[in-house]
């Protein structure tokens, strides 16, 4: 479908299909963790099922520009690269890495403990997303910054000297890639290396990064707080700072191994399609994706359990069947461990029989766009009652009235909130095209399983 730059929603009340069953592309923070792990490997590297959309596409170019030996084929989703056993083939390059944070943030770390000097550059959008926990813990570790515009922000030149310390301190309130970052690079320490943690954002992605370096030969475990503050080299003493603190060591002396590597579905692009299970009163399966993901936005389909669908977790992928009478209640829910699908929620909560609160995503508001006063202004717009506090939302469920909303370029506002105008005539989405940063065949997908035509 070639996108115009609005996009008006086919209201589905009453005719919606009677089941769906749909194939959703690759896991985007499965593929771009992939491709790092895939560069520091020693040896060539099969990246299969990948998602190419903005985010990995800029990712695999900054890959070639350090030199690498990458070659993707995007009919077959196959990406493959050449790791030289963490060592970067240019000393001095420049990267432009759009708007993707994983590229932003896992580059960041790995060039900034390395040896050269890189210069790198992001969007518009991306230069306005935090980076400092992360700068300031590479400057202890001996690497040098030097921003172009506004302080601890894209564009910067980094110069990089290697490990001039056996262990960092980061705090991941402001996200969490910051710490996954850190550690996919930790294991180029030529010391065992210690990561301490303040903050508990994200960690469901925390996981699925140690996931993944554990499947690609390399191991770093959490430890207690209090070995670490015993001995004569002591890193760390609860006294010293007032939030909770996790460690985690990665020894010495490891290496990744090329992999002939199988990515799983995008468990987040596959939230937007069982949404449409209470929704529109439909059973809705999605294929290959299981409760045993490496991705916390599994939990979406507890959440979805919560408004009384019924998940069953079959071979062919998780099937959600719809609530018993087709209507469904409003909850309060801690969606700290799958923030990206609040708007998801937040889209649902107007067709709920009682209010909806979304506790625990204070973070939001500095993703791509600060989605909590996202969501709350095109709520409004759109005639539904919403309030926001520091880290939470209130929705009331009402009937929407036809509007155009706006989705601040973020693929996140542009999916959800077409969620919205399939209930209700009227709702136009701005800018859909945005959608490309993770999922750029969305609208396609969406009316393929809804049996509609584009001309609808």
């Amino acid at each position: 479908m070639n996108l115009s730059s609005t996009y008006a929603v086919p209201c589905m009340a009453n005719r919606a299909p009677a089941r769906i069953k749909v194939t959703v592309p690759g896991s985007k923070s499965i593929t771009n963790r992939a491709l790092l792990l895939a560069v520091l490997a020693d040896g060539p590297s099969v990246l299969r099922g990948a998602l190419f959309s903005d985010d990995s596409r800029h990712f695999l170019e900054c890959v070639r520009a350090l030199g690498f030996e990458a070659w993707a084929d995007e009919e077959e989703k196959v990406i493959r690269v050449t790791g030289i056993g963490g060592a970067v083939p240019k000393k001095e390059a420049s990267l432009y890495v759009g708007s993707a944070g994983t590229a932003a943030r896992f580059l960041t770390a790995y060039l900034g403990l390395s040896e050269g000097t890189y210069h790198l550059d992001a969007s518009p959008q991306m230069r306005k997303r935090p980076m400092a926990p992360l700068l300031r813990g590479l400057e202890a570790l001996g690497c040098e910054f030097q921003c172009e515009e506004n302080a601890d922000c894209f564009p910067f030149t980094l110069r990089s000297h290697g490990f001039q310390a056996d262990s960092v301190s980061v705090n991941v309130d402001l996200s969490s890639q910051f710490l996954s970052a850190l550690l996919i690079s930790s294991c180029l320490s030529p010391r065992d290396f210690t990561t301490i943690v303040t903050g508990s954002h994200g960690m469901a992605y925390v996981e699925m990064t140690v996931k993944m370096m554990q499947q690609f030969g390399t191991a770093t475990k959490p430890v207690a707080s209090k070995e670490l503050a015993s001995g004569e080299n002591a890193l760390y003493k609860d006294a010293e700072s007032s939030s909770p603190a996790r460690c985690f060591l990665t020894p010495a002396g490891q290496h990744y191994q090329a992999l002939d590597y199988q990515i799983e579905p995008d468990v987040s692009g596959a939230a937007y399609f069982y949404a449409l299970c209470p929704l529109l009163n439909i059973p809705v399966q999605v294929d290959h994706v299981h409760f045993d993901s490496l991705q916390g936005d599994v939990e979406f389909l507890r959440i979805m359990e919560k408004l009384g669908c019924k998940a069953e977790d079959l071979p062919e992928g998780i099937l959600l069947s719809p609530p018993e009478g087709g209507t469904y209640p409003g909850i309060t829910v801690d969606m700290g461990a799958c923030s990206d699908q609040a708007i998801t929620l937040a889209a649902l909560a107007v067709y709920a029989q009682g209010p909806t609160t979304i506790t625990g995503i204070g973070h939001v508001r500095f993703q791509e766009s600060d989605r909590l006063s996202a969501i709350e202004t095109e709520l409004k717009r759109l005639g539904i009652r919403c309030e926001t506090t520091d880290s939470s939302v209130t929705i009331w469920p009402g009937s929407p009235r036809p509007a155009l909303v706006k989705t601040y370029e973020d693929h996140r506002m542009a999916m959800g909130f077409t969620l919205v105008g399939l209930r209700s005539p009227g709702i136009v989405i701005d800018d859909p095209a945005c959608c490309r940063k993770t999922f750029e065949n969305y609208y396609d997908l969406l009316e393929k399983v809804l049996c509609i035509s584009s001309s609808t």
